[in-house]
């Protein structure tokens, strides 16, 4: 297992050419994807999931503003089966908590150790019923290898959800950051990274950053979701451990806006 040394910067992009998705433009399309979601933030968007009726998961770094201060979780909504200006189900958020250990370098800058820290979770204001979409639950770990896929709304396709069917896991960095070959670009920070266990399909990890590695390799990352994600729901469900419902708890860390992306690497 190796150590993600790198820094990741959002000034490096993936050109727009060298993506390829599975575009869901048809309404017809989304079936069985209701519970992917755009998470709309007063400023920007990220990518968001739901994993339980009232509980979205997301990037950390999607709740926090490009100045480092927190976004008013008044300001945010989820948006289940986003599709050209309408929802399958639209909620209000109401508090959110992100991993303690998530903050921004200086310079807008975030170390690979920090990025195994980028995961968030979101609490609605009511529940998204299962006639309208389906939580997802989470999977434990991969190993290189394995096959995964990536939904999410990017820059150029905010309207509708796109699919890259099929990727991999190239390698598992310390801290449960996982090396991929799927293409991301601005949006899709959040966004799920599947892979099937059993015929159904699990969320392993959570988009966070792209780009290329020090070699010229195209290289996407994604925290592990599952070492997070117990703790952050205990949190949540907690009101009495909560500051201010309305602002989230206060880290030391940086957003994205217009759309909020995913962080880039430095080679």
């Amino acid at each position: 297992m190796r150590q993600l040394v790198f820094l990741i910067s959002f000034l490096f992009l993936i050109p727009q050419t060298a993506l390829a998705f599975d575009v869901m433009d048809r309404r017809g399309e989304l079936l069985g994807w209701e519970g992917v979601g755009r998470v709309d933030t007063g400023g920007g968007y990220c990518t968001g999931t739901l994993i339980a009726r009232d509980v979205v998961l997301t990037a950390a770094h999607c709740v926090y503003a490009d100045n480092g201060k927190p976004i008013p979780a008044s300001r945010m909504r989820f948006k289940a089966g986003y599709h050209h200006g309408k929802s399958i189900a639209a909620r209000r958020v109401v508090k959110w908590v992100a991993a303690p250990g998530y903050r921004q370098e200086s310079g807008g800058l975030i170390s690979g150790q920090m990025m195994s820290q980028d995961v968030a979770l979101l609490k609605l204001d009511r529940e998204i019923f299962s006639a309208e979409a389906d939580p997802f639950k989470v999977q434990q770990s991969a190993a290189p290898g394995s096959a995964v896929s990536v939904v999410s709304y990017g820059r150029g396709r905010s309207e509708v959800l796109s699919r890259e069917a099929k990727c991999n896991v190239t390698q598992t960095y310390r801290g449960g950051v996982l090396g991929m070959d799927c293409n991301v670009t601005f949006g899709s920070s959040g966004a799920p990274v599947f892979m099937k266990e059993d015929g159904r399909l699990r969320i392993l990890a959570i988009v966070s950053a792209g780009g290329k590695t020090r070699d010229g390799r195209k290289e996407a990352y994604a925290a592990l979701a599952s070492s997070h994600v117990a703790s952050l729901m205990a949190e949540l469900r907690n009101d009495a451990a909560r500051a201010k419902p309305t602002t989230g708890v206060k880290r030391v860390t940086i957003g994205q806006r217009t759309p909020t992306g995913p962080r880039f690497i430095r080679p």
